[in-house]
């Protein structure tokens, strides 16, 4: 049976929107990652397959093919193709995805699977404010079938959180007490050199510019939330950020020829979807499937990446899964470390390749929400 291998997987330090990596182009973002992990691996670039990249709202600097660029601009060979995806939040993990599923169909021997985003430079929803000019407010109205089955309703981020909250009854509080938990997870891993596997510096900016030591449920609880019948504030979201990852995924004749010792062993990849409305709520299911198909149990992980859009959508999972919060999210997540959004699936693998190995751990799963409905799921093993 074929195999798909981890050789490694980096990150940059991520920026606050306006912060230190706001003025980088996209492409330098990119390149930086691409260099780290193959520099770090020691493989000859000549032999990668293709460069597969996350990337949303693809508008001037991140156009054009941000995968191929930032191979170019990292000056590596030109006959190395690359391509762009796009499943909203989701991006790069299932840029790993198509490694591994390129690797293990046979079609490819060596991928690199990444992803860039600097929402400084390009806000969030660009893409569909862009569409404006041609008459189109957004990805839904017009659209017949859509209306039919759908009708007008709000498809937006913010309203699945409050949906969320209120089905699952999460009051503003337990929100805001995981919110905290996350700023204090995440400055406990930098304090103690937790991160120090994963993240690569750009320049002399070396440390994630989220977290917030001066946090306090006292503060959370100042914040106007986003509608008087709101129970989500902004300290409960995850934040606006810029920021770029990256892994290589290799055959096991490519480990063996080139004498490499891998991180991890893909054991299990799937995607699947809720309802776009909900849009959230993606991870629920997908974790229940992904687990079912690899026949492990929520029991048999070791740890847990769930990407944290916003606090309900965690927690939801959580309620339902019956997952040890103990194991999620160790290190805290995107409401304290951020969310570049095209950068935050392989930045959320690196997190859990690293840290899994940190522990002695076996298995790790990592679940993204993501627009649309959708949800990807990754689990891996990690190597002796």
């Amino acid at each position: 049976m074929a195999e798909a291998y981890v050789l490694d997987a980096v990150r940059t330090p991520v920026g606050r929107r306006g912060g230190a990596l706001s003025e980088v182009h996209s492409a330098d973002l990119g390149a930086h990652v691409i260099r780290a992990v193959v520099e770090r691996t020691g493989v000859d670039p000549e032999l990668v397959d293709d460069v597969i990249f996350g990337c949303v709202d693809t508008l001037g600097p991140q156009s054009g093919n941000i995968a191929r660029t930032s191979w170019l601009a990292a000056g590596y060979p030109h006959h190395v193709p690359g391509v762009v995806v796009d499943r909203q939040c989701g991006s790069s993990q299932q840029a790993v995805h198509f490694a591994a599923q390129a690797v293990l169909s046979g079609t490819a021997d060596l991928v690199l699977a990444g992803g860039v985003q600097n929402m400084s430079a390009i806000p969030i929803g660009a893409a569909m404010l862009a569409g404006a000019t041609y008459g189109f407010d957004d990805p839904f109205s017009g659209s017949k079938g859509w209306q039919e089955r759908y009708g007008g309703a709000e498809v937006s981020q913010f309203r699945s959180a409050d949906m969320i909250a209120a089905h699952w009854d999460i009051s503003r509080a337990a929100m805001e007490e995981f919110a905290l938990r996350s700023h204090q997870r995440a400055l406990s891993a930098w304090d103690s050199g937790r991160f120090a596997d994963e993240v690569v510096p750009y320049g002399d900016f070396s440390r994630d510019s989220g977290p917030r030591a001066d946090t306090s449920l006292e503060r959370m609880a100042t914040l106007k939330p986003l509608s008087p019948d709101s129970r989500i504030t902004a300290a409960v979201a995850s934040q606006i950020s810029d920021g770029a990852s990256a892994a290589l995924i290799a055959s096991e004749s490519f480990v063996r020829s080139h004498g490499l010792t891998p991180l991890a062993r893909i054991h299990h990849l799937s995607v699947r979807a809720a309802d776009p409305v909900w849009m959230l709520t993606g991870p629920i299911p997908a974790t229940a499937y992904a687990l079912r198909r690899a026949g492990l149990s929520i029991e048999d992980i070791d740890l847990f990446e769930v990407n944290e859009a916003f606090a309900s959508v965690v927690l939801a999972w959580l309620d339902e899964t019956g997952a040890d919060p103990e194991r999620v999210n160790v290190n805290g997540g995107a409401i304290a470390l951020g969310h570049p959004i095209g950068a935050s699936g392989t930045k959320l693998f690196a997190t859990l390749l690293h840290e899994l190995r940190r522990r002695g751990g076996r298995y790790g799963l990592q679940t993204m929400c993501e627009g649309g409905g959708t949800a990807n799921v990754t689990i891996i093993e990690a190597t002796p």
